[in-house]
């Protein structure tokens, strides 16, 4: 397979975040775990995906190489890990589901996604913080005719401060509401 087939795989185009890889696998997991679709292709499905996550995962950020580097990299994997990779799909697929959820190969999809949307809203702080100080030491010590860029430049950070804010709560909302009904289910 190729890479262009892998994100194919998975539902996604070339080039996808680390997050999207793992969202799209988690959702195509359980769209074809062999415990909760009974249809005869689910098994193979399943393993494809399996495969494809670990490729990408292994191989995310190498797409700046030349020709020769990344066809030499997609050989290494066929040799030693495809087939490492099918084996733990091919495990993952004789388990339950429930099983399967409760693998750390599955946490980890989960524990980049918490960590990531935690990030953007400390990030979102951080900006918002330091536009506030920045802005307040500018009055306290004004540079001479630069009081209207001073302003200008305090409103425009605040505004981009205040919609990654609102943007990191937004997620960190659904990701907690998600979080819950999981726990429901169980």
């Amino acid at each position: 397979m190729y890479v262009a087939e892998y994100y194919e795989t998975l539902g996604l185009p070339v080039n996808s975040s680390i997050e999207e890889i793992k969202r799209a696998y988690r959702k195509k997991a359980r769209l074809f775990h062999p415990d909760i679709n009974h249809s005869p292709e689910a098994k193979d499905q399943f393993i494809k995906a399996t495969e494809a996550y670990d490729f990408l995962i292994a191989n995310h950020g190498k797409g700046q190489i030349d020709d020769q580097e990344y066809f030499r990299i997609v050989e290494e994997w066929r040799k030693y890990r495809q087939d490492r990779s099918r084996k733990r799909a091919q495990y993952y697929a004789r388990s339950s589901y429930i099983q399967f959820k409760n693998s750390k190969y599955y946490k980890s999809t989960k524990i980049l996604n918490a960590s990531s949307i935690i990030f953007n809203l400390v990030i979102a702080v951080t900006v918002l913080i330091f536009t506030i100080f920045g802005y307040i030491l500018k009055l306290r010590d004004p540079v001479p005719g630069e009081e209207r860029r001073t302003l200008l430049s305090f409103i425009l950070l605040l505004f981009i401060s205040l919609i990654l804010l609102i943007v990191s709560f937004i997620y960190l909302k659904a990701f907690i509401e998600t979080s819950k009904k999981q726990r429901k289910k169980k």
